[in-house]
This record gives structure tokens, sequence and C-alpha cells, in this order.
């Protein structure tokens, strides 16, 4: 007989993980600058990818082992056929109690109902300008009414706190930070506004604007307090308060303000690897368990095993040290 799976996945540093970023496509209908070069990427072969019910399954063995936050992402998680059904096989597992995705929202005015009839919780949504021309630059065709709409759908439906992640770059958005706050701060009673710093994978197209110079830039207009943290399964933001207006800002800063000791997040890639850490691109798959007939014991026991092996952190810095390994739409945001 087979061992009990363990009760909880603790790395050898003693970091308990109950978040999972799962990743259901690697296609995207943007290009972003800081995610794609120009010429775009070859998408995962179809068959490679896991199906609806590898991803149910695999979604139970998580919430066995402790986990109880999902953030569903891509690519952009929208174009994978049928979602709303994914979103109610995964909402159905009972251990997860926060189900959320990351979206561009393109697609997000016409299903933010159904979503949350299906089970979702809320939202996050990537936005990195509010000028309707840069928008266009910076994801390579996309239309700011689409997202904006996608938003206010969101927000009607119930998806909430909505989340608003800005990647913010030095020379090419950093003069979006204050109009960001103005324009969210409207919207404090259900949106929180997350600057994110650029990380560079495999190379590096942009240059960092540190989590720093962003509250530096806030504070020339508003005040700026520490907030409470209140939510345990919350992501890597630190949070502050705009003392005028109620927003709550987050600062994702992995690069001048490490968050890894306090890590909590593994990354299920869209094919079945299992992502324990950014920095790390060859990891096993847990697809190949799945096709080979292996037991919900024996897939947990792997699952425990990587996370046991988990590097205590990245290498990557605002200058030089290594960048991250892989791609991010194939990884997951």
């Amino acid at each position: 007989m087979s061992p009990a799976p363990p009760v909880a996945l603790v790395d050898r540093f003693q970091r308990v993980h109950t978040y999972l970023r799962l990743s259901v496509t690697d296609r995207c209908n943007y290009r972003c600058v800081y995610c794609m070069p120009p010429e775009g990427l070859d998408w995962m072969p179809r068959g490679h990818i896991l199906t609806f019910e590898e991803i149910g399954r695999l979604a139970r063995v998580f919430g066995r082992l402790g986990v109880t936050k999902i953030r569903l992402t891509g690519g952009e998680p929208t174009l994978r056929k049928d979602f709303v059904g994914l979103v109610q096989r995964v909402g159905a597992v009972p251990q997860i109690t926060d189900l959320s995705m990351t979206t561009n929202a393109f697609r997000l005015a016409r299903i933010a109902d159904a979503l949350a009839r299906a089970g979702m919780n809320r939202v996050n949504v990537s936005l990195d300008s509010l000028d309707a021309d840069r928008f266009a630059a910076l994801t390579r065709g996309g239309k700011l009414r689409d997202v904006m709409a996608g938003i206010e759908a969101a927000r009607a439906a119930g998806l909430t706190p909505i989340k608003i992640n800005c990647v913010v770059m030095a020379g090419t958005n950093e003069d979006e930070v204050l109009p960001m706050v103005a324009y969210f701060s409207k919207h404090a009673a259900d949106t929180e506004l997350r600057f994110i710093e650029y990380m560079p994978f495999e190379v590096r197209r942009h240059e960092s604007f540190t989590a720093a110079q962003m509250r530096a830039a806030i504070s020339e207009r508003y005040t700026l307090k520490p907030a409470v943290r209140s939510d345990e399964t919350a992501g890597p933001a630190v949070y502050w308060t705009v003392e005028e207006t109620g927003l709550k800002v987050g600062f994702v800063s992995p690069l001048s303000e490490k968050f890894c000791s306090t890590c909590n997040r593994l990354r299920l890639m869209a094919d079945g690897h299992l992502r324990t850490c950014l920095s790390d691109d060859e990891t096993p798959s847990l697809r190949d368990y799945l096709r080979e007939g292996a037991s919900d014991e024996t897939i947990a026991e792997a699952i425990q095993a990587m996370v046991s092996g988990k590097r205590e952190g990245h290498g990557c810095a605002v200058e030089g040290g290594e960048a991250f390994e892989g791609v991010m739409t194939r990884i997951g945001g």
C-alpha cells in the first residue's frame, strides 16, 4: 500500500506552500514588449497541454496537499475553449477557497458574469498604460477600451477586489505611476493597484524601475502609509495605503526587495511541468505521471519531492545577475 500523502507542502527552508499559479495555455492574443520578442514565439503543441480532466485531477491533489489558493494564468487563460467550464471544475475542489485569474481582460466584458457564477472569486488585470496609443504599442496591438470594459464588467459581477497589475519599465512607462494612482483612487473601495518591477526572462530587453523609485514618485503627490496585511494567502505584493484616497497600492519587487524567504507559491505550467522557482526551467512533468497511469498518492509524493528540492532564492538582480529561465507565457504569471 502506498503511504498517505503529506499534509502540507513544506520545503527544506520551512516555507509552507498554499498558493498555486496554474497556467492553462501558453497562447496569448497580445505580444507585450516585456513578455515576447517582436517575432513572437512558437506555441506548445496542443497535445502537450494539460486537458481539463488532468487540470481538475491535479487541482484535487494539490488541494489535499494544503493548497487553498489557485490563480489561473497563461498566456491568456480566457483563450482556452470552454474556460468557464474549467473554472467550474477547479472551483469544485473543496479545499480551494480563493480562485482567481490573471487576464489581459480583452474577453472579460463578455464572460465576467459567467465566471462569477462558475465560482471565480476575483480577477487580476494586466494594464501597463492608461494612454490608448501607448497601450497599443506596449501590447503590440491591444485596445485599451476592451480592457477598461472588462474591468467594469468584473466590478459589476462582483469579481472583487480587482487587482490591477502594472509592469513598470524605466524609460518606457514609469511616468504612468502617478496617473494610475489618480485614476484607480476613484475605485478604492473594490480595486487594488499593484506595480511590478520588470523581470528579465532569458535576456534583458528593458531596464528596471525599482519599487523604491515608484514609492518616491507617488510620495511627491500623496501620502503612503504601510497597510496591515490581513490576507494570509496573499501573493508577493507589499501593500501601502494612499492616505488621501484609501487606495491600496502594492509593490511586487522581486529584484530590489527580494521576497524569496517567504515564498509560498508554485507554478504549474500549461504542459504540466511544476516550477517551484522562477529561476528553474528544467522541471519535472506531472503530465507524464498522469499519462503513465500514476495514482494520486504517487503524484502527491512526486510533488512533495519537487517542493522539497526548491532552491532558497533566485539570482536575478536590478543590474546584472542571472536572468530568469524560460518564457513567461509558458510559465504562467
